[in-house]
């Protein structure tokens, strides 16, 4: 019988330990094209040199080219692999001084090229990367592109013979070496490690690759706590057989909670501050986990027990004053003898803690029997002197307890065995809180309670250039003067496209199309495209051919570079599966250059390209406290007239979706989580949306998809650095019946990052899409349909997930149906055009007000300032900047104090029709009668005859302004040219200051000199000719 101690130590081993793999960067030089001539000749002899890590190398010099080519590989080792994507990699290109004309005292630099550890990839994934080259100076003059393929791998270095241990000598000191010599080995030099960035508020359950260390938060030092033993005193209490007795009363789970803000009024739907938390002021030190209000957990790991009682099927229960919670049932070990006495469970559980009602609780830990409900044992705690773990500490360690029975019990019953568990108090943030169980969770849907992290599908646009087609067995004896109609088309799983007709050569079985398909296609990769060359000339479509290709073996393209064309064979064609059906000619290619949009474009989450050596290093993280919800309406009916909410949240921002615990039958639901995401652009959007849990219900199959409540937006750009963020926004739906308030969601946000130095202010600068999207555009409904494929393998993906991300939330957070018709929309954006146009509207009021003179003090002064500048007309430029400086600051203190929401008056979601919600809401076709949609087809004709009207308006604007010298009507043009003369002779002989003054006093003269009806230069305007009596 093994004894209730500890487990002993093992002895030391006498094998040694496996040597550890070592990480090697390998940077492969192919080429560079295009580089500046510096050696006085026309021409440039480069090299290139690579500094990472304090390793130094360089290739060979190519003499005497502008588009030079080396193709060396040169190798690094990586001293730390943790670190790596905090590295930096140099790579400069230089011109050779002794190979220049003249007596050149140094290496001409040619351009550098610097790039970060979350660049590099894995041997297998690199591929050929063309990087512009960049000026060390703003002076610099620079031009070229640098080609490189870099990767890294890990390999196992041989075991060397031992020997005795040797002291560590110190680096010597070598002398410094000339720039230009070529350094065969890596020079090793001491250098100072980073130290790791703090992440604030991080999540333990994130896995994320971080950039360098551009952000730097300092956490506030832990609070100081007595010294705890080393693991809870047991207690063996005389309460020992109420837990024979069975389980008591429940209560609900009791964690410490802030305090909340009543429900405001109904019909305020703005964004509202948090009393007492607007932390506005980051001077002082910024404390990790600081966003949410953290919620002290009492947490049971039930490891395995040894040598219980002979029994079943054993279960753990776990009671406290206001828990109580029964484990699963134990793990079934394939090929161990009896399991039942040595069973394992590997489960934790975190029930609520509050340390004022549980002060001298206890914690009882039973064994039973499920088959036969007999107590085989159990162990208690006094809560007051359980262990309290922060977050950084390392997990604690089980331990072994021997199981008592609290009474005297006779052979039959004689409880023997230990329990090997642990228990200590901590936090949300413990990396046991994500996979725990609790104790209001339904036990048979656990898992569709726990908050997860989820990654999308890393997707790439699959380009197929179809370029001919030969040797096709097309039908004989067609009519004359019928060429036949030959279409290709391409499939990719749920994708179906089709090129137009082919075009075929004169006497000849060849046709032509020269037209790109392009599709969706989702790592990893195990799809297959299918082409099919139909002949579609008569009624029915008649296959000639098929081929079939793997998408994993189509090449990889992260650039426009061009790639070779291939032949396929066609099968299966009219023929008989032997027989030769012709061939198709093709070029593919997976394109990595460019951003697959999944998003609408204007709520874009993230632009980077899909090819990981594309992307630039983030610029700030983004952290995102979910504090809670409140006043959420009741989703479910639980019978006796009551309902209830299973609410949970789903962020979103780049590739990473993160989704809160679900806090069972709640109205006001406590969150209190935080997650952070990398930001490699600040104009984009974080989505967060919270839904009713259905699909925990879900039984036999049944598909029961989750209740939307409500979401928000917030654009990361309308946050300033390093300020905290802590509102309250409103849920709101817009159902058929109209526009809902669903409740009210508290979010603390965060974007920590440099205030205003070069990377973060340098992205306004550059291109908002990846280089290959205005090298190779793609039309927008190309676009729109690319988008709808993606969207569709997104939610795919994640339906696969555990628990699952339902289509309809995916569909909900992306803005799926962003594109489909509405009046709602159309009325929404009418009136944001209006709002533009604004500014010029009150322009124009202003002006006429000014030669109204209905302030004859402000007229008099806008004559002088017009004269000044006319006088002056240097300063008319500054002063308009500096006009547009003054109105800047002036808007200043009217900036938003808080990042809007969902603007329900913008959205024209107040006012709506009953008619055109159920037309927004309608399917595609429609579902709805003939009469219906007669009557919506006809308000859509109406609208669209005012649409017609104002466009029919623009064009004759533009006709009339052509018809001045087209000679449509001869005596219009006299008298323009006339005019025009007449200006030219008056302008030379009249200075033109006098001309213009004389033109601004016309303009704004006294009301008493004006005639009120138009002026002579609109009539004659007004009556030149337009080509609108030419229509039909």
């Amino acid at each position: 019988m093994v004894t209730p101690a500890d487990n002993p130590q093992p002895p030391p081993s006498d094998h040694p330990k496996p040597p550890s793999p070592v990480r090697k960067l390998v940077v492969e030089v192919v080429e560079a094209r295009d580089l500046l001539p510096k050696d006085g000749q026309g021409s440039s002899s480069s090299y290139v040199v690579v500094d990472f890590d304090g390793q130094k190398k360089r290739t060979s010099t190519v003499q005497r080219d502008l588009n030079p080519v080396w193709n060396e590989v040169l190798d690094f080792i990586v001293t730390d692999p943790n670190g790596m994507e905090f590295e930096e990699l140099n790579v400069e290109v230089f011109n050779d001084k002794k190979l220049s004309n003249g007596n050149a005292r140094k290496n001409h630099f040619l351009g550098r090229v610097k790039l970060y550890g979350t660049q590099f990839v894995r041997r297998g994934e690199e591929g050929l990367v063309y990087f512009s080259l960049e000026k060390k100076s703003v002076f610099s003059w620079i031009r070229g592109e640098l080609g490189l393929k870099i990767y890294y791998y890990d390999e196992i270095p041989e075991e060397e013979p031992q020997g005795p241990p040797q002291e560590q000598q110190p680096p010597q000191q070598e002398p410094p070496q000339p720039v230009d010599e070529v350094m065969k080995k890596p020079v090793v030099v001491v250098y100072e490690e980073l130290p790791p960035m703090p992440y604030p508020g991080h999540v333990p359950m994130e896995g994320l690759g971080h950039s360098p260390p551009l952000v730097r938060v300092h956490e506030a030092p832990p609070e100081s706590r007595p010294p705890m033993d080393n693991g809870p005193p047991m207690v063996f209490s005389p309460d020992m057989k109420r837990m024979q007795m069975g389980d008591g009363a429940v209560g609900p789970m009791s964690g410490e909670r802030i305090k909340v803000l009543r429900r405001p009024a109904n019909g305020d739907h703005s964004p509202k501050i948090i009393d007492g938390k607007f932390a506005g002021d980051t001077s002082g030190r910024i404390p990790a986990y600081d966003l949410v209000e953290p919620m002290q957990y009492l947490f049971v790991r039930i490891v395995k027990a040894r040598g219980l009682s002979p029994n079943e099927n054993p279960l753990v229960k776990i009671r406290t004053s206001a828990h109580s919670v029964v484990s699963k049932p134990a793990i079934t070990r394939p090929g161990v003898g009896d399991q039942s006495a040595n069973p394992e469970w590997q489960q934790v559980f975190a029930l609520g803690y509050n340390k004022d009602a549980t002060a001298n609780s206890t914690l009882e830990i039973s064994v039973w029997d499920g088959a036969s409900d007999k107590f085989l044992g159990g162990v208690c705690f006094d809560l007051s002197d359980v262990q309290v773990r922060d977050p950084p500490d390392s997990s604690l360690a089980p331990q072994w307890y021997h199981l008592e029975s609290g009474t005297a019990a006779d052979d039959q019953n004689r409880v023997t065995g230990d329990l090997q568990l642990s228990v200590w108090i901590g936090t949300q943030a413990d990396d046991a809180f994500p996979e725990s169980w609790s104790s209001d969770a339904p036990q048979p849907f656990v898992s569709y309670t726990r908050a997860k992290v989820y990654q999308s599908p890393k997707l790439w646009y699959l380009r197929v250039t179809v370029i001919e087609a030969q040797d096709l067995h097309i039908i004989p004896n067609l009519p004359p003067l019928t060429a036949p109609e030959i279409r290709v088309k391409g499939q990719l799983g749920f994708q179906s496209v089709r090129t137009r007709r082919g075009s075929m050569s004169h006497n000849t079985s060849t046709f032509h199309w020269n037209e790109d398909l392009i599709f969706v296609a989702g790592e990893p990769l195990e799809d297959s495209l299918i082409l099919l060359m139909e002949d579609r000339t008569g009624k029915d479509p008649v296959l000639l051919g098929h081929v079939l290709i793997p998408v994993g073996s189509i090449e990889q393209r992260i650039d426009e570079r061009h790639l070779p064309a291939k032949w396929f064979g066609l099968e299966g064609g009219p023929g008989g599966s032997g027989s030769y059906c012709g061939r198709l000619h093709l070029r593919m290619c997976l394109e990595g250059g460019y951003h697959v949009l999944d998003e609408a474009a204007h709520v874009c989450s993230d632009f980077r390209p899909t090819a990981k050596q594309l992307w630039k290093p983030a610029v700030g993280i983004l952290e995102l406290g979910i504090l809670g919800a409140r006043g959420l309406l009741p989703m479910k009916s639980k019978g006796n007239g009551k309902g209830s909410t299973d609410a949970f949240c789903v962020a979103k921002y780049g590739k990473k979706w993160v989704r809160t615990k679900t806090v069972v039958d709640s109205f006001d639901p406590r969150w209190n989580e935080q997650y952070t995401w990398q930001v490699y652009d600040p104009c984009t959007v974080l989505t967060v949306a919270v839904f009713d849990n259905w699909r925990m219900f879900t039984e036999g199959g049944e598909e029961k998809p989750d209740y939307r409540v409500g979401k928000v937006r917030i654009r990361v750009s309308t946050l300033e650095s390093n300020k905290v963020y802590m509102n309250s926004y409103p849920l709101m739906v817009l159902l058929r019946t109209g526009l809902k308030k669903m409740g009210e969601i508290e979010l603390a946000v965060r974007f920590a990052c440099p205030s205003l130095l070069p990377d973060t202010c340098g992205v306004y600068g550059q291109p908002l899409l990846p280089r290959m999207h205005y090298l190779r555009p793609l039309g927008v409904a190309q676009q729109e349909a690319l988008r709808g494929a993606a969207t569709k393998m997104v939610a795919a993906w994640l339906a696969r997930s555990e628990p699952p991300l339902g289509p309809e939330v995916v569909r909900y957070m992306l803005d799926a149906d962003s594109h489909s018709w509405s009046m709602r929309k159309s009325k929404a954006n009418w009136f944001r055009i209006v709002g533009v146009l604004s500014w010029a509207v009150g322009l124009a009021k202003w002006l006429d007000h000014i030669r109204r003179w209905r302030n004859p003090v402000t007229t008099i002064l806008v004559h002088v300032l017009y004269l000044v500048l006319v006088w002056y007309p240097d300063l008319v430029v500054p002063t308009g900047f500096l006009y547009i400086f003054l109105i800047g600051v002036w808007y200043y203190r009217f900036r938003p104090k808080v990042p809007a929401g969902m603007d329900i008056q913008l959205s024209q979601a107040g006012t709506v029709d009953p008619d055109e919600l159920d037309e927004e809401f309608d399917t595609f076709p429609s579902s709805r009668s003939p009469d219906v949609i007669r009557a919506r087809y006809d308000r859509l004709r109406i609208l669209a005859a005012r649409v017609q009207t104002v466009l029919g308006d623009f064009a004759t604007q533009g006709e009339r302004v052509q018809a001045l010298v087209s000679w449509r009507d001869p005596r219009a043009s006299k008298l323009f040219l006339g005019v025009c003369l007449a200006i030219t002779i008056i302008l030379y002989v009249v200075p033109p200051k006098m001309v213009t003054v004389a033109l601004g006093f016309f303009f704004l003269r006294h009301p008493m000199f004006r005639d009120p009806m138009p002026p002579a230069s609109l009539s004659f305007f007004r009556r030149l000719p337009s080509l609108s009596d030419r229509l039909l």
